[in-house]
């Protein structure tokens, strides 16, 4: 019995380590976006709130939004050429003042995996 249990557990290691990442649900990043909206708005074409229109985010640079007044520390991010994009929106919504020292966004991060990927499937449909 005993020999049987060494090989079993290691099965188990690799089913879990091969497991897939849970999938991203748009719908569900609609619901966590409602806590954005306070300041941002998400419509193509619509005006920026107290923070910039977030359609079309993945893929643009970071403060370029014609006619929004980004901080100091946004512009330089995007003279530095930070683009939004998964990879880099990821750090950014969990801590946006570790990512961008002197931002003016309010908002502290968002610590839980599964709706910070969610947030980015919505914010990717909407890209």
């Amino acid at each position: 019995m005993i020999r049987y249990i060494a090989p079993l557990a290691s099965l188990m290691v690799l089913a879990l380590a091969a497991a897939p990442v849970a999938a991203q649900d748009a719908e569900a990043g609609q619901r966590v976006f409602n806590q954005c909206r306070a300041c941002h708005t998400i419509n193509e074409g619509a005006r920026s709130g107290v923070g910039p229109n977030l359609h079309g985010v993945i893929g643009r640079k970071a403060a370029s939004l014609e006619g929004f007044r980004y901080s100091k520390a946004m512009q330089d991010k995007g003279a530095e050429g930070l683009t939004w994009n998964e990879e880099s929106l990821t750090p950014y919504l969990r801590s946006p003042r570790e990512v961008v020292p002197g931002t003016t966004m309010s908002f502290p991060g968002l610590r839980d995996e599964k709706r910070l990927q969610d947030l980015l499937a919505y914010l990717k449909q909407q890209s």
